[in-house]
């Protein structure tokens, strides 16, 4: 096993400690988590980088890479909406939990893209990521990492009896970037999902080779 996919089955590995640790009243195990996504997060775009550089891209990789993306997103949204009445973001205008159709968009496109890609291979046609798609990826990262911050900044502060006029602001610093950033990503899923479905329609449409 070369490097890369020794990197994605890390990811993999870590990931049901990801899905589990924010469930825990500690601010300590809720900071390992954290930092256990940071690290899956990083580590999805060096084996890939590595991949490429070191020209070890594998039909092994090519599968197991998107599994572990898939398995990162479900294991960071489940407690990212079970906790979400705790640990809604705070923002200017008020407390914004994680809606369950905002969840029903991410993975219901991320699923729908999977089997689109598999049929469209099928027939030969190799759909690569699109520009929207890797900007709605990157924005995806950033609203996981804030929530997870926030699952262990306000546990901690609530541990302390922070209540402070700095404490409120980074509050709502944070909750406003979560916010910002889940808002541009759910765009993006649904814009990046319109181009693909354009561009290559016609995949449902043609017969196999």
């Amino acid at each position: 096993m070369n490097l890369p996919n020794a990197l994605t089955v890390g990811r993999i590995v870590i990931t049901p400690l990801i899905a589990v640790l924010p469930f825990s009243d500690s601010w300590g195990l809720r900071l390992a988590a954290f930092v256990l996504f940071v690290i899956a997060a990083v580590s999805d775009y060096i084996d890939g980088k590595l991949a490429r550089s070191r020209k070890q891209e594998t039909d092994f990789g090519r599968l197991l890479d998107p599994l572990a993306d898939k398995l990162l997103l479900v294991g960071t949204f489940v407690p990212m909406y079970l906790l979400s009445d705790r640990f809604p973001f705070a923002t200017p205008f008020g407390d914004v939990g994680l809606a369950w159709w905002v969840i029903a968009i991410v993975l219901g496109r991320e699923l729908f893209m999977t089997i689109f890609r598999q049929a469209a291979a099928r027939r030969g046609v190799v759909i690569a990521a699109i520009g929207p798609a890797k900007w709605k990826t990157g924005l995806q990262l950033v609203w996981q990492g804030s929530a997870y911050f926030w699952f262990f900044a306000a546990t901690l502060a609530h541990d302390r009896g922070w209540r402070n006029p700095a404490w409120n602001g980074f509050a709502l610093f944070n909750g406003t970037v979560g916010t910002t950033v889940m808002t541009a990503a759910v765009i993006l899923t649904i814009y990046s999902f319109v181009i693909y479905l354009r561009s290559f329609g016609r995949v449902f449409t043609t017969p196999a080779k």
